[in-house]
């Protein structure tokens, strides 16, 4: 007689729960944009959800114990000229949260511990580069105030917050950029784009160091690093069919591992814990999360669960794995963003009985300290992050406040934003330079005349 042999992991039986509606953040103007991010970020203090605003763009800033139903007129952050397209809290600096938007725009604000007294308006740091939107800006997982971004011109922009200045310009892409990730270390940069290919970028010079086809549909695909030589992608097939795939980062010729998921039609999104290699994948406009466990060897990816719902989400924001509570066993929360304006904190547990701090399943995880300065990274220094142990609870580090560098105000003003200032800017170049051509066949026309003289 034959016995089916069951695999041994620790995270066979983890389960996802709901917390209670009083420790929910309830009355958020959810934005309607229909760009392909979460529209909510998450740190140890605070929670950040873009909100919908009428002449420009805003989002909201909560502080993490301040549940319950918020203010219609609590404040914003109400910096930028159009709508903002993403959001996402410094790794290394609790009150620093970057946002980008349709005026070309990336901003850096400082939010005062305890939250927003009034409308935010200055920001700290203002890039300026991208000719068009900008749909997604992501913090270098080592370097302090170091920071990606990607626009719809194709461009991805790697920024030296500190001192406000590009560092790299990254122009390998010859069509919509879906996404952006760094590696462990932040040594590699891969970037999933609307041409169906993928791409693995040396982000200090641009150059392009692995490129292969990914999925064959023309939905969305997703692309993160799920370890030093891992690729974990989502999209679509041909016939419309929501994939995953697992690629070999260093031949990306075809994948290790593709398997249909399902028939819907939102785009799934990857979210990748280190410590516990799990993977979990949330579909825009889904009610449930699946979760898989991540392996060296074949076949590389095992489904464990699902957490049920039937409330679509609009987004996730990710807690940072430092905040989870390891009492009560919680690996991971999300905090998830229902169309109705509900942020709804969901908590996955592994189901044990003892309170004591489980060491097998909280290794040392990402503290909030940089392993790098900025110069360090850009002259080519290469570190892992600095690791943490959570056994007797994260404290936040003290750290120096930040030091805005000056604003070049003539200069940004001189920078079209948008579609339409760029057109603007064409046809009134075009009016100048055939004002001048006039005026040079007028002199010609002069100067001839009085060689006949």
């Amino acid at each position: 007689m034959s016995r089916s042999v069951v695999r041994t992991s620790k995270f066979r039986h983890v389960f996802g729960s709901a917390a209670k509606q009083n420790l929910c953040y309830d009355g958020i103007r959810v934005t309607k944009n229909a760009n392909d991010s979460q529209f909510c970020a998450v740190n140890t203090k605070f929670i950040a959800v873009v909100c919908e605003a009428g002449g420009g763009g805003a989002f909201t800033v909560i502080p993490m114990e301040k549940t319950g139903r918020t203010d219609v007129n609590a404040p914003r952050v109400t910096g930028h000229k159009g709508p903002v397209m993403d959001i996402a809290w410094n790794p290394f600096d609790e009150n620093m949260i970057a946002s980008c938007a349709d005026d070309c725009m990336v901003k850096c604000w400082i939010i005062p511990d305890g939250g927003l007294v009034g409308n935010m308006t200055e920001s700290a740091v203002d890039l300026s580069g991208h000719q068009r939107r900008i749909g997604s800006i992501l913090w270098h997982p080592t370097a302090s105030n170091v920071l990606a971004s990607a626009g719809f011109d194709y461009v991805v922009f790697l920024w030296n917050v500190g001192t406000g200045e590009a560092i790299t310009r990254v122009e390998c892409h010859t069509d919509t950029i879906y996404n952006i990730t760094f590696n462990f270390d932040g040594s590699l940069l891969a970037t999933s784009s609307k041409d169906k290919k993928l791409r693995i970028i040396n982000p200090r010079d641009g150059s392009v160091v692995h490129e292969g086809q990914g999925h064959a549909g023309t939905k969305a695909c997703r692309v993160m690093f799920t370890g030093k030589n891992r690729l974990f992608t989502t999209g679509f097939s041909k016939m419309s069919e929501r994939q995953y795939a697992i690629w070999d980062a260093e031949d990306l010729t075809k994948p290790l591992k593709m398997e249909m998921i399902d028939t819907a039609s939102g785009v799934l999104f990857p979210f990748f814990d280190s410590n516990t290699n799990m993977v979990y994948l949330a579909g825009k406009g889904d009610g449930n999360i699946r979760y898989y466990e991540l392996v060296e060897d074949r076949p590389y990816c095992f489904y464990l669960d699902e957490y049920k719902s039937s409330a679509p989400q609009r987004g996730l924001g990710m807690l940072p794995k430092r905040a989870v509570d390891v009492t009560h066993c919680e690996v991971m929360r999300y905090y998830k963003l229902h169309q109705k304006g509900l942020v709804e904190p969901i908590g996955f547990k592994v189901p044990r009985k003892s309170e004591l701090f489980q060491e097998d399943l909280f290794p040392p995880c990402m503290g909030d300290q940089p392993s790098l300065t900025a110069e360090e990274w850009i002259s080519g220094t290469n570190k892992d992050p600095i690791s943490i142990s959570l056994k007797d609870g994260f404290v936040a580090t003290e750290k120096a406040a930040f030091v805005a560098p000056e604003k070049k105000a003539s200069e940004e003003e001189s920078v079209p934003k948008g579609e339409k200032e760029l057109l603007k800017a064409y046809h009134d170049m075009k009016a100048e330079i055939k004002r001048l051509e006039e005026k040079l066949a007028t002199a010609n026309i002069r100067i001839r005349q009085l060689e006949q003289q």
